[in-house]
């Protein structure tokens, strides 16, 4: 069993927009989540179950107004569905063990790292700095942030 899960109190201690995000699907506005501009050096984790998913090393500046990256931190905590809402078809973004809608994926991402851009929903998200991973119990990750 994993060691990351859902729980009730992870998300009853969720703001509003949090909770509209992670839990029905929602999507903040552009331009306007508190790690979109994040340069640090750190991991981004699930703001629920706490899981790994994207490294500041695979982060890059779309211009799209949402954090992007080329690749998860580690596949199988990522999950992609088929979403048709809105009258367009797209691919969903999952956290695998906390089921938090995270975003999308597209396939305009940078040609040199793969193609792909998942453009997440800061409000999904949980910044942990470089500094601090190895005390949050993230260590294994370090070797990713450093590119």
């Amino acid at each position: 069993m994993s060691q990351y899960t859902k729980s009730s109190d992870a998300v009853n201690a969720l703001t509003a927009e949090q909770y509209r995000v992670t839990q029905e699907s929602g999507t903040e506005r552009p331009w306007t989540g508190e790690l979109l501009e994040n340069t640090a050096p750190g991991i981004y984790v699930d703001v629920v179950s706490g899981e790994p998913l994207f490294a500041s090393a695979d982060k890059f500046d779309a211009g799209c107004g949402w954090p992007s990256f080329s690749k998860p931190i580690e596949s199988t905590n990522v999950s992609e569905l088929t979403d048709d809402t809105h009258g367009m078809v797209r691919t969903e973004v999952r956290s695998t063990h906390g089921d938090s809608h995270l975003g999308h994926v597209f396939t305009d991402g940078p040609v040199a790292q793969g193609g792909l851009r998942y453009c997440i929903n800061s409000a999904s998200l949980k910044f942990i700095h470089r500094d601090h991973m190895i005390a949050e119990g993230y260590e294994a990750y370090l070797p990713q942030v450093e590119g």
